[in-house]
């Protein structure tokens, strides 16, 4: 397998500034390679709250969690790598918790929607059309769909959904036709190479090629590992699991997945006026949560200069309010 590297961590700097406030369990949903967790247990080993804390870290690829376990094994028994995928938070928090933490409220709760360039660059996981190599996308290598079976078993109405829904792809209905086209007249259809050609056998122009070809492999990947189902519980869950003036944030790359979170945040953010908010002094209920800021964090121009994928990353964060008298 050829040799690459996992990225260089987004925002790892405003993550921890943003989230680290109180002693506490602090969560990472998506560990990739360790680094954003190595910035928590950097802040966490270093600051005041050394020890009164507890770090999780989550992820459903083994090779990501054989990385990370490398790459923090330095801190010691302060924190525990599970597989797992983080739709299942809720769960995963509260069984360790309970034998390892009990009486540690939950402070942070960290997620990073982006693929890892360990995934993108590993030609055997079929993450990128750049890349030969068989049409996987698999985030955990057990699992039993994979996209070439997707495209083989989806009819053309639904493969163009896929395409469309999760990519946002304008030609989706002609792409599909072309893909389902070539299985009927024999294709495989089984690695990246072969639905790259496809895709630009309809798409004309170089410049337009790259952006539709970047769409359908964002779909089918999402598709895949259901990522935005996946994000729909995570939302609903981990909020809940932090104690007051915890936080939760969430770091996105794409619009769907932004606009997801966006909804959700300002949805537990705002008060309950009731219906239209008709003839009531006061809401009905107030919000449990505020946001942190109104709008999402960038990264620094600094930042994309080195680390030019941080470019389309938006952080938000919420607050669990509950008690008052959160500090900033």
């Amino acid at each position: 397998m050829e040799q690459v590297s996992y990225h260089e961590p987004v925002m790892a700097r405003e993550s921890v500034e943003l989230l680290v406030r109180m002693p506490g369990i602090y969560v990472d949903c998506t560990l990739g390679g360790g680094g954003h967790a190595e910035a928590f247990l950097n802040a966490l080993h270093h600051g005041e709250f050394m020890h009164s804390s507890f770090f999780i870290g989550i992820d459903q690829d083994t090779d990501a969690l054989a990385h990370a376990a490398r790459r923090l094994e330095r801190f010691g028994g302060s924190y525990r790598l599970v597989q797992g995928n983080f739709g299942d938070v809720d769960a995963i928090v509260r069984e360790i918790r309970s034998t390892v933490a009990p009486d540690l409220p939950v402070a942070g709760v960290f997620a990073d929607l982006g693929v890892s360039s360990f995934q993108i660059d590993t030609p055997d996981r079929g993450f990128s059309y750049l890349r030969p190599g068989p049409l996987d996308m698999r985030m955990d290598p057990g699992g039993d769909v994979t996209a070439a079976s997707l495209v083989r078993s989806l009819d053309e109405r639904e493969l163009g959904d896929v395409f469309y829904r999760f990519g946002e792809e304008r030609q989706s209905r002609r792409i599909a036709a072309a893909v389902k086209r070539a299985v009927a007249s024999g294709a495989a259809m089984d690695t990246t190479i072969e639905l790259a050609s496809v895709v630009r056998s309809v798409v004309r122009g170089h410049e337009h090629q790259v952006k539709s070809l970047s769409r359908i492999f964002q779909a089918l990947r999402i598709a895949v590992n259901e990522e935005m189902a996946v994000l729909e519980q995570f939302l609903e869950d981990a909020p809940a699991l932090l104690a007051p003036c915890g936080r939760l944030g969430v770091m996105s790359y794409h619009s769907l997945e932004d606009r997801m979170v966006k909804q959700k945040f300002r949805s537990l953010s705002e008060d309950d006026w009731g219906p239209r908010g008709v003839g009531l002094r006061e809401p009905l209920k107030a919000a449990g949560y505020r946001l942190v800021s109104s709008k999402p964090v960038v990264a620094a121009q600094a930042e994309v200069e080195v680390n030019p994928r941080a470019r389309s990353a938006k952080l938000r964060v919420l607050e669990n309010k509950e008690s008052g008298g959160c500090h900033g």
